[in-house]
Order: structure tokens, then sequence, then C-alpha cells
């Protein structure tokens, strides 16, 4: 036979022995058996050669080292509880966006890592998660995550000594790559020890902007003490779910006051604007004249939802308005503290803004060398004696000896060096014993509990507490908000500190007649008498009813009708 046909009939028989059974002459089967028996040598190393790759491939996948070829994704840096609540928020946030991208680097199992994202997150809609393992700190695995193509990082801070540490070192790998973008990055990270801003700062230089968790925790904290329901004001604020802060250039408002612009929508809620300078301006004086080049900031369910209403009759009741400003005092006041954690001390330094000179607060706990405490606090305080009372919080006699329904205010703090439960545990059972005293006496108390798990919040809820600051949720989503809207940092700067303008819940008697029939227009006329901007209301009979939002309603539709009643608020912008 030619050549061609003896490669064709040696290719069968390397491939399908059975092809020789019709074989004739010795010769010429001895010759078959060769090639079919070389044949199946070939084949099995062929197989065992792809088989390795495969394997190889697979197990490479696996431990998550295959390079991300993404981008405009959002980058999560470090593995830590805060994780679930940032990809929960940025899945609602990306509802409206084409094809969205999480992508996480941590020096965790990458099965491990998708199988409890995909315990807590069953369903993450539109967006697509991609975790893998390799430490944020080495060159190599960071290239993994295409951080150049990033449209924002997040960089988490570990649950371990030295975190700032961490968070630092893994700003700079991104900043000092010699392999970096030419652009600026878009970073976000938390910071735990003030100490540590001032680097941390030199590090990112203006790529990067720094949280520090304890100043906001605490600066909520103190502000919410004084006024019960704020705190759930700030969490539906820095949430996606619902209505949350955007801007937006509006240049039709060009050359009208910001009293016109607050008028103009009916589905969104105006607060300031930012200029061209990049100033955010909160509850600016309601005459100031916009520019073309200012944005406005409102409160509105979407980025792409902020449209003008186009309504000229606003159908205000005018009689029923209150012009008269209230006269407003800062009082003496008495607080307590129930528990000890580092927070403490900048709790009471926030509080000392918002107090009268000759105020106490108290601090009751089981904690040793408070003499050392108490000198450090006497150093940055002014208007507040500090005096500590050693006794455990969770017991009832103590509660009683201190009489703790004589405080204005009570705020419970968690232990850090318990477990996370047992310290939550404690704070519930002192909230059981406190509300205990006081359905006994038919008093009420103002009060503000920490918790670590989102999940006991629930059980506290029979203990009918004012507010809850869940430490570990408020960060999440603060840093989620700012690594989708970075400019909304100046924003909460201003709404966090004593200075400027900040959200206040004001008794609705002031501004209209109770229990008359009024639109939310009603509100904001009555607001504008007194330099204020509304922005919603408070319905005290829903104060502890957790399907009615506690009682809060933020940016209403404006011609819906209702009443305010005796004891409810209204929820405005102002100075003080």
């Amino acid at each position: 036979m030619g050549f061609f046909e003896a490669f064709w009939q040696s290719m069968l028989r390397s491939i399908d022995p059975g092809t020789m059974a019709g074989d004739t002459g010795w010769v010429f089967r001895m010759i078959g058996l060769l090639i079919t028996i070389g044949g199946i040598f070939i084949l099995s190393t062929l197989i065992g050669v792809l088989t390795t790759s495969l394997d190889e491939k697979l197990q490479k996948i696996r431990k998550g080292r295959s390079l991300v070829i993404e981008s405009d994704h959002t980058l999560i840096l470090g593995w830590s509880p805060k994780v679930m609540q940032i990809i929960s928020e940025l899945i609602i946030a990306n509802e409206n966006q084409k094809k969205p991208r999480i992508v996480i680097l941590a020096d965790e199992d990458k099965v491990t890592m998708e199988d409890e994202i995909r315990e807590n997150i069953p369903n993450t809609k539109n967006t697509k998660v991609i975790c893998r393992t390799g430490d944020p700190l080495d060159l190599v695995d960071l290239a993994i995550v295409n951080p150049n193509r990033a449209k924002s990082v997040i960089v988490l801070s570990p649950d371990k000594k030295n975190a700032d540490t961490y968070v630092i070192k893994t700003v700079l790998a991104l900043t000092l790559n010699p392999k970096r973008k030419e652009g600026k990055y878009h970073i976000v990270a938390e910071i735990k020890d003030d100490v540590n801003m001032e680097v941390a700062q030199i590090v990112g230089k203006d790529e990067a902007m720094f949280v520090l968790s304890p100043d906001l925790t605490a600066g909520i904290t103190a502000q919410t003490c004084k006024q019960s329901g704020l705190s759930i004001i700030y969490m539906q604020l820095l949430c996606y779910e619902g209505d949350e802060m955007y801007f937006k250039q509006e240049k039709v408002l060009a050359g009208k006051t910001f009293k016109d612009a607050i008028f103009s929508y009916n589905d969104s809620t105006v607060l300031g604007f930012m200029n061209k300078e990049g100033e955010v301006k909160i509850n600016p004086p309601h005459d100031t004249v916009l520019s073309e080049d200012d944005q406005i900031l409102a409160i509105t369910e979407d980025d792409d939802t902020i449209i003008m209403s186009g309504i000229n009759d606003y159908r205000i009741k005018n009689e029923v308005i209150i012009k008269s400003v209230p006269k407003t005092s800062v009082k003496k006041e008495k607080n307590v503290i129930l528990g000890w954690n580092e927070r403490g001390k900048i709790i009471i330094r926030e509080l000392d803004e918002y107090v009268a000179p000759g105020s106490e607060i108290h601090i009751i706990s089981d904690i040793k060398k408070t003499e050392k405490i108490k000198n450090s606090l006497d150093k940055i305080i002014k208007n507040q004696t500090v005096k500590f009372i050693t006794g455990d919080i969770t017991s009832g006699s103590v509660l009683e000896n201190v009489r703790i329904l004589d405080y204005e205010n009570i705020i419970i703090l968690n232990y850090y060096d318990i477990d996370v439960q047992e310290a939550d545990a404690k704070t519930l059972i002192s909230l059981l014993h406190i509300r205990n005293m006081a359905d006994k006496e038919g008093v009420k108390v103002n009060i503000v509990s920490e918790m670590f798990d989102q999940k006991n919040q629930e059980l506290a809820e029979v203990t009918k507490a004012d507010d809850f600051i869940i430490s570990e949720d408020l960060i999440s989503r603060y840093l989620t908000q700012l690594s989708e809207t970075p400019d909304l940092k100046k924003v909460f700067d201003d709404l966090f500190s004593a200075e400027g303008s900040e959200i206040y819940l004001k008794d609705a008697e002031d501004y209209v007649k109770l229990d008359e029939l009024i639109n939310f227009y009603t509100l904001l006329e009555s607001a504008t008498y007194k330099n204020e901007t509304a922005i919603g209301y408070r319905i005290v009979k829903k104060s502890h009813s957790a399907e009615d939002n506690y009682g809060i309603c933020i940016n209403p539709d404006k011609t819906k009708e209702f009443s305010l009643s005796e004891g409810d608020k209204v929820i405005v912008l102002a100075e003080d």
C-alpha cells in the first residue's frame, strides 16, 4: 500500500485496536500489533498530560490565584465581619448598573469565602462577587485583582493587634506600586486609632479617604443620646435600601434661591448644595442664589430619581403654620454611661459640645484604674464633671442604688475584653432591668445602647430602648457610601460634628397646629421661618414599631396629607 494508505491504517490501529481484526498475513498482523501497542502508550500519555494540566488549572482556580480580567469593579482588600454588610449594600447600590462586579482579595481560602458569602447573601441579584486568595500587602498577589482598573478600593481593618499598620501598609502597596496606574485611585479605609491618622493621610495623600471609626460611632452616640431616633435616621441615610443622599447638577435652578430648590422636588428632599470649588453647604441661608455650576444635595430613592416635579400650587396651609421661633437654651444635665470601652472617652468628649457648663457624667462599670481614665478625661472636657461608680451593670440592685431613672440620658457601652455575645447579653440584661424599673415608676427614660451583633437588636426590641448603635454595621455602611460617592464625606463630616447644621428632631407643635391635616410642603414652609430645612417627621406612637421604621419618615411624598399630634417630631436641619 502507498504511504498515505499506510498512514491511515496505522492511525486507525493506534486509536482503535479493534481495527486489526480483519488483517491477513502474519507479517502485516505483527506490524499492526506493534503500532496498536505504541498507540496505547502514546494516547495514555496524552490523556495523562491533559488530566494533569486540567487538574492543575482547576486547583489554581479553586485556590483563587487566577487573574481577574474585570474592569470598573469595586475592590475589597481584606476580610472582616464588615465584609458581608458592605457586599449587601453594594448589591443594592448596583441594582441599576450594568454588569456590576465586586472583587475580594484576602488571606483566606477562596472556597471558604465563597461559601460564607453564599450562606449570608444567597441572592446577589445582578452583581457578581469574585474572590481571590492572597495577601493584599504582596505586590504579586495584588496584581491578581487588577486594582488599576477598579473604580474604587475598600481596605478593611482586620480584627487583630496593630490593625492600623496593616491598613496603612495596604494603602502603601497600592499608591507606591511601581506598576500602578497613571491616574488617581479612589481608596476608602478604616483607621481605629487617631494616633495613626496623620501617617495614614501622608501615605494616602489625595487618593485615600480614612474613616476614624471610634470617632464616627462616638459622635453619633453623643448626638443620639440627646435625641431619641437620631441613630435610626443616620442608619437610614447610610443604607442603600430605601432613600439615600446624592448630588446632581441642576442648571435649571441657576439664578434661583435655595428656598426655590427645596420646593422644586416632590419625591426628593434637598439638604444643601456643593459649589464648583467642592465646598458643601448644608442648610444654607434660604435666600442663597444658586449658580449653574452648583450641584444640589438631595435625599432620594436612587441617583436617577432626582427629578423636578413641576408643581406650582403647593397647597400650603398658612393658617396652621407657627411662625414664631421657640427659644432654645442649653441646660445642665446629669448623664450616665453603663459599661466602658475605648469609645467612652470620645463619647464624653463629643457630648461636652452639647451640654451646659456644670453638667455631670457618671460612669458605672467594673473596670479598674479609673483614676487614670478620669485624669485623662478632665484634660479634654470643660462643661462636665466625671465620676466613676464601681458596680455590675447587670445587677438590678446596683442600678436601683444609683437611682438610674434620675439621669436625663443613659448610654450603655459594651465591654471589649469579653466575647461578643456575652457583651451583648450584658447590655440586654441592663436594658431589661432599666425598662422594668421605668415601667413600675411610670417614667420615660432615654436610652442609647451599643450592640455588636445585628441579630441581637431584634431581641432588644422587647426592652423598648430608644436607640441602638450597631458599630460594625454603621462603619460598613459609611465605608460603602464613600466608595460610591466620595463627596459625601464632606456631608457626613458636617452632620456628625457640633459645628454647622445638624439633624434635629423638634417638637411638632413649634411648627404647625396639632391634629390638622397638612402636607409636607406646609412643614417645609414653616421650617423656613426658623432658617431650617425640614427633611421628615416622626410619629411617636410608632416609635417602638420596627415595621413602621420606628415612626420615622424621611423624604416623604410632599403632596400626601397627614396630621401630627402631641409628642410627634419634625426632623430638620438646623444649627441648634
